[in-house]
């Protein structure tokens, strides 16, 4: 695998957002919309109903070629949404991972590149300084921030239009390490915009720090470029590492970053609109509400500021947008980055060899539900996993499941047979607090402090480990065993009957408590000696 893998990083990855999305086009993963869509009522909802009405295997990216607004003005700016994660399949072919690296292949290849990061380059121009605006053409009325479609994303229920795939890059001003992250920026003028900095992020830490020093916190956000930066961004990749030496992992080679007009930042070279500016540090104000990944409005919260000092943008920009919300495309793309990482910390950085996988759950917004597949030889493994997995993030993790390998992971039915029949509450339960809300409804009543909100007094939110492995040999599944299940598929697909779609567990299999006896009872059965069977029974008959 790690042979295969090193080969592929020497084919050319994908420069800019255009490439992917020439790819996605030409591989029938892209609606092309030319008809004209407004912005505010029509587009998102558009986009949604494939998250409300089709499986993931059918879902594919939007590109909208002729967007207006309610007074019907022109855009010269194209919108494109889900092209990073609107199916598993486009993440895969973001990531550059494809079906030959088998089921593993997407944690296998996050593992290369956050493993073997590669610099990004310092280059002199590029096309992201195609235009270039200062001054008043930031501040005019229709300027600006405004001269692009942002849409509303939940139209009747968000407070305004946000980015929402915004990449914000700040720099911690201790060390000068960069952080590219994904935090949602609400639209307050055309020089201005909200931007959250929860202080369980790494730009809330940036902005403590700027703080405590007096001084703003400079930042630059990025809207559309490289796949590799936008899945950085969104993945938990760990304080100390760099989102652009891991992107520059992923993509095989360095990213090119070029130095911002207005701000001491570096950005990509391609991207497709770059917005420079800093947040103050001495005020907050009231931002949202908006539909977050909770699949609940997050409500109005006091976050930063981000005042725009400058905007440079390809000609013909696109603007890239998530959706948010369960399920959606942020949810695909935290699912697939942060468990990859995850598995990464457990079976490497912690050398637990018998993790097999790590799943998020989309329904739990790809951050609340971890369920850690394992093959454990030993019963401190199932804790370790758990403890280390709830540790990693103070945002991330409120119900951890550790299950053995007969368990499909992704599937509730699966995991709910294990939670029921493989664990007992008095002892493979344990909770642990100090954990922050993550814009969870349930940590705190409406209209709380942004503290209590975030962090309710005095031991903040907590977590729940479960050890649903078995915890000694059971006797068999209650399924016919293989062989015999797989016949009846054959008679099954002659028959000309409806397509199956098999789910573990599909046929019966032993997991230890089974003896030679049983195993011959049940051989007679099958050939129709049940009789001979019940007279060995008969002698074992004793009297009560």
């Amino acid at each position: 695998m790690k042979k295969r893998i090193s080969r592929r990083r020497k084919k050319s990855y994908f420069r800019d957002l255009r490439e992917f999305i020439s790819l996605l086009d030409q591989t029938g993963n892209l609606h092309r919309i030319t008809a004209r869509i407004e912005k505010n009522s029509e587009l998102m909802p558009l986009v949604r109903w494939q998250y409300q009405g089709l499986p993931d295997s059918q879902r594919k990216a939007f590109l909208f070629e002729n967007v207006t607004d309610p007074q019907g003005r022109n855009y010269n700016c194209r919108v494109a949404v889900g092209v990073l994660g609107a199916s598993r399949k486009i993440y895969r072919m973001a990531l550059g991972a494809d079906d030959r690296d088998g089921p593993g292949g997407v944690a296998e290849r996050w593992n290369h590149a956050l493993s073997h990061p590669i610099p990004p380059r310092l280059v002199k121009k590029g096309p992201v300084k195609e235009v270039i605006l200062k001054g008043r053409e930031i501040s005019r009325p229709d300027g600006g921030l405004l001269r692009f479609p942002v849409p509303i994303s939940n139209p009747g229920f968000d407070g305004g239009p946000f980015l929402t795939a915004p990449y914000v890059v700040t720099k911690d001003p201790d060390t000068g390490v960069s952080n590219v992250g994904t935090y949602r920026c609400m639209i307050k003028g055309p020089n201005k915009t909200g931007v959250s900095v929860s202080p369980a992020q790494h730009i809330g830490i940036h902005f403590h720090k700027c703080r405590e020093k007096k001084i703003p916190l400079q930042a630059a956000i990025v809207l559309g470029c490289s796949p590799a930066i936008g899945l950085a961004s969104v993945a938990k990749v760990g304080y100390d590492r760099n989102e652009y030496a891991v992107a520059g992992g992923i993509a095989g080679e360095p990213i090119r970053l070029v130095r911002c007009e207005s701000v001491d930042l570096e950005v990509p070279a391609t991207a497709e609109i770059v917005i420079e500016g800093e947040i103050p540090t001495d005020y907050m104000e009231p931002e949202g509400p908006f539909g977050e990944f909770t699949g609940y409005m997050g409500g109005q919260l006091m976050n930063g500021m981000f005042l725009v000092k400058c905007i440079t943008h390809r000609k013909d920009p696109i603007l890239q947008m998530f959706t948010e919300g369960v399920p959606s495309e942020s949810g695909v793309m935290r699912k697939m980055g942060y468990q990859a990482t995850l598995y990464k910390l457990l079976k490497y950085d912690c050398n637990i060899p018998t993790v097999i996988d790590v799943t998020l759950h989309e329904s739990s917004g790809s951050r609340k539900y971890v369920v850690i597949r394992m093959k454990k030889t030993n019963p401190a493994q199932p804790w370790q996993a758990l403890q280390a997995a709830v540790a990693l993030d103070p945002s991330h993790g409120k119900i951890l499941v550790t299950v053995d390998e007969d368990i499909d992971p992704e599937d509730a039915d699966s995991i709910n047979w294990a939670l029921s029949f493989r664990m007992q509450p008095h002892r493979d339960v344990k909770i642990t607090t100090h954990k922050f809300a993550g814009l969870d409804p349930s940590a705190a009543p409406p209209g709380s402090s942004h503290t209590e909100a975030r962090f309710p007094s005095p031991s903040g939110c907590s977590a729940i480990m479960i050890d649903a492995t078995r915890k000694w040999p059971y006797p068999p599944v209650a399924l016919p065993a293989k062989k015999y299940m797989e016949e009846a598929k054959d008679i099954w697909e002659k028959l000309g009957l409806p397509p199956l779609q098999p789910k573990m567990p599909w046929y019966g299999y032993s997991l230890g408590y089974w003896s030679e006896e049983d195993e011959e009872n049940a051989a007679a059965a099958v050939r129709g000696e049940y009789l001979k069977v019940a007279e060995r029974l008969r002698k074992q008959r004793v009297k009560l």
